[in-house]
């Protein structure tokens, strides 16, 4: 199980299970992730503050808890925007999550209608052929979380369509994004693709709802969190030159942006153990 984009990732196991499963259908492997699941239990204790510098992704999720969540009250089956910044939410009281994670650009191109960039929002009608009151009684049927993935995998996959070239060749293309450190301007993606910058700025406008450099900068962002939280960084600026900034000062300004720390007091938190 990957952990990419999970900030304090043993913080975050000590305190709420989470799990994250590859999709079932194969229909649906161009659209969607993974399923995840996550729960906890407060009871008595202070908020656990949980954060994810999350992909450029619409996630789908049933959710249900002691307290409302998102000015949503619980259980709910609702939609997640594509984050802008850092997703952050308080784990109060008791709470249960069983979501799928969507391809960036996967939702539109299942013909979903997005939510606003950092939006959290009732499904209502933004899936044509998704009914939200019937999908959560399904879910809530089941007790075992690869059950209650199980539903949300049969009630999508009969909407999946069959994925356009041009679709194909983007997931392609986000794929070299997310993994390749070398990449680090939008010019260099733009050729990668074939296209012009303007017309990589289009489609990913239309599909993804963020931008090219908005998501190459978050993937290099995801390295650099991963890596501090793994102990292998010494050298800040070191890091920095590594995943393509100017300077390092470049690189704590756009760090603190989006994590809402510097690198070095987020370096500072991770050898201190959380």
């Amino acid at each position: 199980m990957t952990t990419r984009g999970v900030l304090r990732p043993g913080e975050t196991a000590r305190v709420a299970g989470l799990r994250r499963d590859a999709p079932v259908s194969p229909a649906l492997e161009p659209f969607v992730e993974r399923y995840w699941s996550v729960r906890w239990d407060r009871t008595g204790q202070p908020p656990f503050r949980s954060e994810v510098l999350s992909h450029p992704s619409v996630n789908l999720s049933v959710e249900t808890g002691s307290e409302p969540r998102f000015g949503a009250e619980l259980p709910a089956v609702l939609l997640h925007g594509v984050v802008p910044r850092r997703f952050v939410v308080d784990l109060t009281g008791t709470g249960r999550v069983t979501a799928a994670k969507f391809r960036p650009g996967g939702w539109v191109a299942m013909g979903g209608r997005p939510p606003g960039r950092g939006a959290v929002v009732p499904l209502g009608g933004h899936l044509p052929g998704l009914d939200a009151a019937v999908l959560l009684h399904a879910v809530l049927a089941e007790e075992d979380d690869d059950a209650r993935a199980a539903v949300l995998d049969a009630a999508l996959a009969p909407l999946a369509p069959e994925p356009t070239v041009a679709y194909r060749d983007l997931q392609q293309l986000l794929g070299r994004m997310a993994e390749d450190r070398e990449l680090v301007r939008v010019d260099q993606v733009a050729a990668l693709a074939g296209v012009g910058v303007r017309s990589l700025q289009r489609l990913f406008a239309g599909l993804v709802g963020a931008s090219p450099k908005a998501v190459l900068a978050r993937y290099r962002l995801q390295d650099a969190a991963a890596a501090i939280d793994a102990g292998t960084v010494d050298d800040l600026a070191a890091l920095a030159a590594e995943l393509g900034w100017f300077d390092q000062a470049h690189f704590s300004r756009d760090f603190r942006a989006v994590v809402g720390v510097t690198p070095s007091a987020y370096l500072a938190r991770a050898r201190a153990g959380g």
